[in-house]
């Protein structure tokens, strides 16, 4: 099967880092390339390697917390004046991480960027897994989160509320709901590949167990519509957030009054320090992975080069942000922000603010060779090196900025433990198993979406297109026969019936023509999106944007009704002074609240209005059926239309040129 390449007058004028996917893809070998990667026997023996290892580790940080909760928070390093030490510092490092998959996913997606179809998925799986790593740490330093419960906003015996003008409140609503909405978004996106795994699943189990996670999908027409409606809508939902929710987690230093921590630039520094350090790490674990299974041809040049650029641009905003608090300390004539310039330059940490400024400022600067951005060995190094500086950046913000503030009687000095340094190795344990595991069970890379492409690219050089899909017909079944009709077994209602096609092209046509003559109970299924299949059957456009933005309005609603609720009438407080309907304090909850309702709607909306989950439909009795899902195109005249008849519609069928149509029975 040799897939349509580009025309060579086009091809001549495209860098080799230009291509999206390699040449000699199918729908199928696609399907098979990614779908293989899960479905096998064999596994690799790095894989293995690599899993033992991540597992030791995961099991040390159980007996580092075992250790922590039977004797308590004192093993850490953790003194007056540094109250917060590792925990913090990793939990802001795992949350900067997990900003990648949501930019890659949703902003690039917003931007019609093509590059991240390869990439955006194992993004979205890596954004989970950081932000779970992220959430042990405030639940640890509670040293009895057992109780953890306490701190949710919820009427109980003792009388209290969380403190709603707190940004540590703040913290907790943005995580929780950056973790709810990428784990939607990415679910939502594995629907179609989990159908794809279930039609090819060839062991019983494993198909029992992709059927169940694949709610029934089938790829119809309305399916399509609908969930390409929401999964934009997540997207641009997802935007903001992903501005929103490292922009809170620098509110936690911002409103201090401490020095090295009061600046007004550190929501933005923040959210490039968080890009930069994510995209660091999706090329650490992805580099390896892409060489392990052998995925150049999904993973190009190209891919790497983009990332390595936007890590380039984010970098220098890092590095902008180093320059203005810089300039800002020296500039305002503040004895005590001065103080923190030099202390920060020359103190006892003059070692971590150097090498840290060595990692992010110095080391991304090869990266404006592009050597370097497509050699896959030198952009592991300087990805690896990054992660390490980002790690190094949030340590000496919390550390340095806390242990010598206003009062030198209460200096200090703080040194991690052994304890410290195992809970960090262990998450990271934790986050490298997770990633294993996923990377067996499920596609790290989109099938559906990869198969998109590929049309999109078929189309561009359609002269070699249309022979190239003839071959891919034959190889598939089609014999360039008579269509036959499968007659129905005594007994057994008819469904329908089903003409089968070899592109994506043929069946918007076909479908248009069948609408045209008179047919009105019409289902198509594709193996991806196809522009103009809804338009062409006669699909009205789907009101589930009128739902989220309702859904959205009563997020808003009832997160301001929890604070006004808890802060003005059950529990109220003077604090500070100010009154106690603390508006601009209360509007980060209710923003979140907000995405937080609407992505929940858009979602259980989408699932709801295509009859999901549904794990029996009557076209899955259709022979080649399975095919829906991986490179084969439908379209189904049900028995109920007005206009059916059983010879006449068959003969209408016949003349459109289908590979094979069958009787589908109920």
């Amino acid at each position: 099967m040799d897939a349509p390449q580009m025309p060579r007058s086009l091809s001549r004028s495209i860098p080799r880092t230009g291509y999206l996917i390699g040449p000699g893809h199918t729908f199928r070998t696609i399907t098979e390339k990614i779908a293989g990667i899960v479905l096998t026997r064999s596994t690799p023996a790095a894989w293995f390697a690599g899993f033992t290892l991540s597992f030791l580790a995961l099991m040390l940080l159980f007996y580092a917390v075992y250790y922590l909760l039977v004797t308590g928070v004192g093993i850490w390093g953790n003194n007056i004046p540094v109250a917060w030490g590792y925990d913090i510092t990793n939990l802001v490092w795992w949350i900067g991480i997990g900003h990648a998959g949501t930019l890659i996913s949703a902003i690039l997606l917003l931007f019609h960027q093509q590059w991240r179809t390869s990439i955006n998925r194992f993004a979205e799986a890596m954004t989970l897994f950081a932000v779970l790593c992220a959430s042990l740490f405030p639940l640890l330093h509670t040293g009895r989160p057992w109780l953890a419960y306490w701190i949710f906003p919820y009427p109980n015996t003792l009388g209290l509320w969380p403190q709603f003008r707190s940004p540590l409140v703040w913290d907790a609503f943005a995580i929780g709901t950056y973790a709810t909405v990428s784990l939607i978004f990415w679910y939502i996106g594995l629907i179609p590949d989990l159908a794809a795994l279930r039609d090819r699943a060839r062991n019983t189990p494993v198909r029992l167990f992709y059927g169940l996670l694949a709610l029934g999908w089938r790829g119809a027409a309305h399916h399509w519509q609908r969930y390409e409606t929401a999964y934009l809508l997540l997207a641009a939902l997802a935007t903001p957030l992903v501005v929103s929710v490292h922009s809170v987690v620098s509110f936690d230093f911002a409103v201090s009054v401490i020095p090295g921590w009061h600046s007004t630039i550190f929501p933005p520094y923040f959210v490039a320090g968080a890009i930069f350090s994510g995209f660091a790490m999706v090329l650490t674990l992805l580099l390896p992975l892409r060489s392990l299974y052998r995925l150049q041809d999904f993973i190009t040049p190209r891919h790497l080069d983009n990332m390595a650029k936007v890590m380039l641009a984010t970098g220098l905003f890092v590095a902008y942000g180093y320059l203005t608090e810089a300039f800002t300390a020296w500039y305002s004539g503040n004895p005590a922000e001065r103080f923190w310039l030099f202390n920060r330059s020359f103190g006892p940490y003059w070692w971590a603010f150097w090498a840290l400024m060595a990692c992010n400022v110095v080391a991304p600067q090869a990266l404006w060779f592009a050597r370097v951005r497509v050699t896959p060995v030198l952009l592991f190094a300087v990805a690896l090196i990054i992660n390490f500086g980002m790690w190094l950046e949030r340590y000496v913000i919390i550390v340095v900025s806390l242990h010598r503030d206003y009062l030198p009687s209460s200096w200090g000095i703080y040194a991690g433990t052994i304890w410290d340094r195992a809970t960090l190795l262990g998450t990271i344990g934790l986050f490298l198993t997770l990633i294993f595991i996923f990377v067996r069970l499920l596609p790290m890379i989109s099938i559906f979406e990869m198969r998109h492409l590929l049309d999109e690219t078929q189309k561009q050089g359609a002269a070699k297109g249309d022979a190239a899909r003839a071959a891919e017909t034959a190889s598939a079944g089609g014999d360039g026969s008579t269509p036959a009709s499968l007659p129905t077994r005594a007994g057994r209602p008819l469904y329908g019936l089903m003409a089968e096609f070899d592109s994506s092209d043929a069946l918007v046509d076909k479908a248009r023509q069948t609408y045209r003559a008179g047919y009105r109970r019409i289902s198509a299924y594709s193996p991806f999106p196809v522009e103009g299949l809804a338009d062409a059957i006669g699909l009205r456009p789907t009101r589930l944007p009128y739902l989220v933005l309702l859904g959205g309005i009563a997020g808003a609603l009832g997160g301001y009704a929890l604070q006004y609720y808890a802060a003005v009438v059950d529990y109220p407080l003077n604090i500070g002074g100010r009154p106690l309907n603390s508006w601009p304090a209360f509007t980060v909850v209710t923003f979140e609240m907000t995405i937080l309702g609407a992505a929940l709607v858009a979602a259980l909306g989408m699932l709801l209005r295509n009859g999901l989950p549904q794990p029996y439909h009557a076209v899955f009795n259709a022979p080649r059926f399975h095919l829906a899902s991986q490179d084969r195109f439908f379209l189904c005249v049900e028995a109920r239309d007005p206009k059916f008849d059983l010879a006449q519609t068959r003969q209408f069928l016949e003349s459109l040129g289908a590979s094979e149509i069958v009787a589908v029975e109920v």
